[in-house]
């Protein structure tokens, strides 16, 4: 039989254990940005792309709209950064993180490409992020860097 004492202390132990139980939004999409630029500078562009949903309304906005799933990011970052020179060495900064309604999240921050002359030279901008948590985590399904 449970006393008042004994409900109150239990439901005090849940929710102290709660958030300490599971990563919190903005701790998952930082960690999956930080993998996301290890990915890039190893050269592992497929692995960098795994980080958007593959689905057909997976959208990256650039100099030009990219819609599709995984294929079809993959295909872009292939195109527009083909080898190690052009693709330099990533790094993201500035990273705010606001966790939306319904498994939906916000990420925007700065990104930086350090090249060479070669390469095409440094490039560097800002990026807004919608993310969503689904079966396999949290995924990019919409992307616009400019």
């Amino acid at each position: 039989m449970f006393t008042r004492r004994s409900l109150l202390s239990a439901a005090s132990a849940g929710l102290a254990a709660g958030p300490l139980a599971a990563e919190s939004p903005e701790d998952d999409i930082r960690a999956l940005l930080k993998n996301s630029e290890a990915n890039w500078n190893r050269g592992d562009l497929a692995a960098f792309a795994a980080d958007y949903e593959d689905a057909p309304t997976t959208t990256f906005v650039g100099r030009e709209v990219t819609r599709g799933g995984t294929a079809a990011i993959l295909a872009r970052y292939r195109h527009s950064y083909p080898t190690a020179e052009a693709r330099g060495t990533l790094t993201f900064s500035e990273i705010e993180v606001r966790p939306l309604c319904g498994g939906y999240a916000l990420a925007i921050g700065r990104f930086a490409l350090q090249r060479t002359a070669a390469g095409g030279g440094d490039a560097a901008g800002r990026f807004s992020l919608v993310l969503r948590r689904g079966a396999k985590g949290w995924k990019i399904i919409h992307d616009h860097s400019s």
